[in-house]
């Protein structure tokens, strides 16, 4: 009996870690990617998906869930990573977070920064680079993952 707690106390804490954060498929333009968020037929493109950001019903979606990309009010929201690991900010409708890539001024949403997804000449949002989120050919896009120790 003193053996199987310890077991059983491990098993729980792998599975809670293990959940800690969801990935949420490719920010990217492509409407035929599998992973894509823009393809609406996609696990993570659809809007009748638990895991897309496009589904207003979802935590992900919502415009009041504290995780809600489309909620201008929320701070939790998935974060968006490079395929290297580059941090590239908070997909979110957030204009004043610091961290949201729909604030212009902040160093994620800004069209001059060189890791905003917004900026059209740099890597990460140019129309022509393998790791943009606005090619709809890139073939290494971000990928967007929900949980609070990413950064």
């Amino acid at each position: 009996m003193k053996k199987i707690i310890p077991v059983f106390l491990c098993i729980l804490f792998i599975s809670i870690t293990a959940n800690a954060n969801t990935y949420l498929g490719q920010y990217s333009n492509n409407n035929y990617g599998s992973d894509s968020t823009s393809n609406p037929y996609g696990q993570y493109g659809s809007q009748y998906s638990s895991t897309s950001i496009n589904n207003p019903n979802s935590q992900y979606g919502s415009a009041y869930s504290s995780q809600g990309v489309n909620n201008p009010y929320a701070t939790n929201t998935p974060k968006i990573y490079a395929q290297d690991g580059t941090y590239l900010g908070k997909v979110s409708s957030n204009p004043y977070d610091p961290d949201s890539t729909s604030n212009p001024y902040g160093r994620y949403g800004s069209q001059y920064s060189s890791t905003s997804v917004n900026n059209p000449y740099g890597q990460y949002g140019s129309q022509y680079s393998s790791e943009s989120a606005n090619n709809p050919y890139a073939t290494d896009a971000p990928v967007i993952v929900s949980g609070d120790d990413n950064q």
